[in-house]
């Protein structure tokens, strides 16, 4: 039997961390009992599976990028969108964040004791950032579980002595699916499979195996994901697409050379990203330079100067006293390079938002409870302080210390909890106090205008979106967008009010019946944009072949009533 069976300190501790488990697993059930209303699930995780289901299948959409991503997880939710279930897509987004704790969990517990585990699962799950995903229909966590299956499977592999194939293939197919996914997961693709070369000619001197094995580790993943990036290739000629468009659209035409000059050309001249910083937010080098740090201690869930979420410091705070446990050194050096390799590519490659890395909180986690749990070790050694006369006392005193700063550091989180449920506030919802328009029209500022198309355009409408933030989940009826939110078809429409009849040309070959935008926003964007002049220009010709039938709300509908 072991010593958590029958130590009532220890199952004390596990009763505790068990209900703080559970508690914040009841207040995300709770708060994904309500409509979906996250940012990119109304315009690509939910919208895009609704598109295809309309028509009856796959369905190319070029005005939306986003439609090209891989989407392994979001046919999941076209599954339930089927079904006429949009509140399902949360709740498995949920079961991959839960699932990815319990890896945690689990790998904790093998190393350590069940309350080592139980403390990684509720640091992982407890943290902002995947709180706010755990109760949203994005796909983050999904990709991020099979990441992790992959990490610690090729750990598994590597502990079999390279001898257990089955786990190097469990590894390169959870890669597969990862990267079939989302693109963020083509990072890690190239991190472990140099992991799985480096650790096995680190291990046996073999070279010539150690390529073998990393070329089966590329040939599985890549053939796992291919359907994805073969229909990009057969629709667009870029199997990355939008990624790296320029240098795909350059390829028929020119050498390789003359396309890594004319690319690397392209961006010396273009505002380097620490320029960008401190133009927009008047950073110094420094600041922007320490982002990869400043993650875990400033985030705003709302904006992209602070990184579109929240951390906690918990993650990185302990993790250097890895250094304290010699144990476990191979598994601590994987862990801590891939974290580092990926956050740092990641800083370089995608927009600086806490979901890029998140793939590396696993690691981070299980490396911060090793880190703790060394720091527990060494404060109850003998030798430590033995020199002093109170050296008793003093250790005492620093496990109290070490104690207030994981709660404290945890309390955050559920901080972080209680005022999600402050702003979503799901209760009256789930109660049957508010229907289901009723807290919609409470959360986003669109909803009213979409109520009004839904319920009084005929069926064969099409719907321009202009500054929604292209988010068209809600509409029944055909819509478009554009990456800019609007911004390019409007600097058209203006460009071509210089003469009526060419305006009236442009505004039919778009093929759309209305426009739905958001009328402060169009404003602004004129005013900033154009002179006087163009602004009245334009105006005038829009009053006069458009037909206001909507507006509340900062929300306007328009009724293109030349359609010739």
């Amino acid at each position: 039997m072991k010593e958590e069976d029958h130590n009532p300190r220890l199952n004390k501790v596990t009763w505790l961390a068990g209900f703080a488990i559970l508690f914040v697993i009841f207040l995300e059930i709770l708060l994904n009992l309500t409509p979906p209303i996250s940012r990119d699930a109304l315009i690509h995780h939910l919208a895009v599976p609704k598109l295809w289901l309309k028509h009856g299948g796959f369905y190319e959409t070029p005005w939306a990028d986003y439609s090209y991503y891989p989407m392994n997880i979001n046919l999941l939710y076209l599954i339930c969108l089927y079904f006429k279930s949009d509140v399902a897509p949360k709740f498995i987004h949920l079961t991959f964040g839960l699932g990815t704790g319990w890896l945690i969990y689990d790998y904790l517990k093998q190393k350590f004791d069940r309350n080592w585990g139980l403390l990684g699962m509720l640091v992982f799950i407890s943290t902002p950032i995947v709180i706010w995903l755990s109760t949203s229909a994005y796909i983050d966590l999904g990709m991020t579980f099979f990441t992790t299956v992959s990490i610690l499977a090729f750990v598994r592999w590597r502990d079999s002595e390279y001898k257990q194939l089955k786990w190097l293939v469990i590894s390169s197919f959870c890669m597969g699916i990862a990267i079939g996914s989302k693109y963020n997961a083509l990072i890690a693709w190239l991190i472990v499979n140099l992991l799985v070369m480096f650790a096995y000619v680190r291990s046996t001197h073999r070279q010539l195996g150690a390529f073998k094995y990393g070329l089966i580790f590329f040939i599985i993943t890549a053939a796992v994901a291919l359907p994805w990036y073969l229909k990009n290739y057969l629709l667009t000629g870029n199997p990355f697409y939008p990624l790296f468009a320029s240098f795909f659209k350059l390829l028929p035409h020119k050498t390789m050379g003359e396309i890594v000059y004319q690319q690397a050309a392209e961006q010396t001249r273009r505002l380097s990203f620490f320029q960008l910083r401190e133009i927009a937010y008047g950073e110094t080098f420094w600041e922007t330079l320490l982002i990869p740090l400043r993650m875990f201690f400033q985030g705003d869930d709302n904006s992209y100067r602070y990184f579109q979420g929240v951390l906690n410091p918990v993650l990185i705070v302990f993790a250097p006293f890895i250094l304290l446990d010699r144990r476990y050194v191979q598994d601590k050096f994987i862990f801590v390079i891939f974290t580092v390799f990926f956050i740092v590519v990641s800083y370089f490659t995608t927009l600086q938002q806490v979901r890029y890395i998140l793939p590396t909180l696993p690691f981070l986690t299980i490396l911060a409870v090793m880190g703790l749990k060394g720091l527990v070790d060494r404060l109850k050694s003998e030798t430590l302080f033995s020199t002093l006369k109170f050296h008793n006392n003093v250790k005492l005193c620093l496990r109290i210390v070490l104690l207030g700063m994981v709660v404290i550091l945890l309390s955050m989180n559920l901080l972080y909890l209680k005022n999600r449920l402050n702003i979503i506030k799901p209760l009256s919802y789930v109660m049957g106090r508010e229907t289901r328009d009723v807290f919609l029209r409470r959360h986003l500022l669109h909803y009213g205008a979409v109520n009004f198309i839904n319920a009084h355009l005929p069926d064969d409408a099409v719907i321009y979106l202009f500054f929604l933030g292209r988010r068209g989940y809600y509409l029944e009826r055909s819509y478009k967008n554009e990456p800019s939110f609007g911004m390019d078809t409007i600097r058209k429409m203006v460009n071509r009010s210089a003469g009526e009849e060419e305006f009236r040309e442009y505004i039919r070959s778009t093929g759309v019946t209305h426009i739905l935008m958001r009328t402060d926003l169009v404003d602004n964007y004129l005013k900033n944009n154009f002179s006087q002049e163009e602004i009245k220009r334009f105006m005038s010709l829009a009053k006069k072949t458009w037909k206001l039938i909507y507006e509340y709300n900062r929300h306007a509908v328009w009724d293109i009533q030349d359609r010739r």
